[in-house]
């Protein structure tokens, strides 16, 4: 899922942690802006989902979505964003490897 030209950030959790992750992408729901971010050690092609916020100075932070149907919904959204991408291109691929085959064959 991931790119090499994809942008890498490093968060830090409550205990000073640092994680670094690949920022996937991000969406607009009902006026808020959540990102998708992946892990940059991540062995299962699994997703973290943020919500953007503006703290008491201004400046944009990440944090845990808390509702379970705020969740789901962009959850829902970053899927369908994200699978629509991959089911295109495995069907370019698919397309690919057909008219390579029909060009070997002639």
């Amino acid at each position: 899922m991931t790119d090499s030209n994809e942008q890498i950030i490093t968060l830090t959790d409550e205990e000073g942690n640092e994680t670094e992750f690949y920022v996937i992408g991000d969406l607009e729901i009902e006026g808020k802006v959540y990102v998708a971010l992946e892990p940059v050690e991540n062995d299962n092609d699994e997703y973290v989902i943020l919500r953007v916020e503006a703290d008491e100075n201004g400046d944009e932070t990440l944090v845990t979505i808390d509702n379970d149907e705020e969740f789901d919904k962009a959850a829902e959204a970053f899927e369908n964003e994200f699978m629509s991408e991959l089911d295109l291109d495995e069907a370019y691929d698919e397309d690919e490897d057909v008219e390579e085959t029909d060009g070997e064959d002639e």
